[in-house]
């Protein structure tokens, strides 16, 4: 987590940090409308965290590239517990730029955390998508991860099932 001067760092980049391929498909209106947000945002995804990660570390990371407005961290939508993954807002998108350049990869928890542009947060998106409440990604996931609950959701249910 060391990310010594980060803001000399920033005023030697210029440039917006590139978007992915990536788009929610859940978003409420057009691909146009999609692009033109994220091309404006100051608010990104962060994902592949440890559930065990907290507000605390997310603030002392990302905190190094800007100020803050808020973080928002992602819930099992049934169990209320964190899931993997949160939202961190910034006051300026030129911050959320320097996060996506100098902070995208970095390893947090033990865990290599991914950013991406969100289109800004909106209330309900905190909670996991999946048929069990968490991430989708990991209802599906056959290996053993400690850093996310052990072995994906189904996996789990097909080995209390065979015990």
């Amino acid at each position: 987590m060391d990310l010594p001067n980060i803001s000399d760092r920033k005023r030697k980049h210029s440039g917006s940090a590139s978007l992915s391929a990536y788009r929610d498909q859940h978003f409420k209106g057009n691909r146009h409308e999609q692009e033109r947000l994220l091309l404006g945002s100051s608010t990104l995804y962060v994902g592949n965290m440890s559930y065990y990660t907290t507000e605390e570390q997310i603030y002392e990371l990302f905190s190094r590239c800007g100020d803050i407005k808020r973080i928002v961290m992602g819930l099992d939508k049934f169990k209320k517990t964190p899931c993997g993954f949160c939202f961190v807002e910034y006051y300026t998108r030129e911050d959320g730029e320097a996060a996506m350049r100098f902070v995208n990869g970095t390893r947090l928890d033990d865990r290599v955390v991914r950013t991406d542009w969100d289109v800004g947060f909106k209330e309900g998106r905190q909670y996991g998508r999946g048929k069990t409440g968490g991430q989708v990604r990991d209802e599906y996931r056959t290996d053993y991860d400690s850093g996310r609950g052990g072995y994906g959701k189904l996996v789990k249910q097909k080995l209390q099932v065979q015990a």
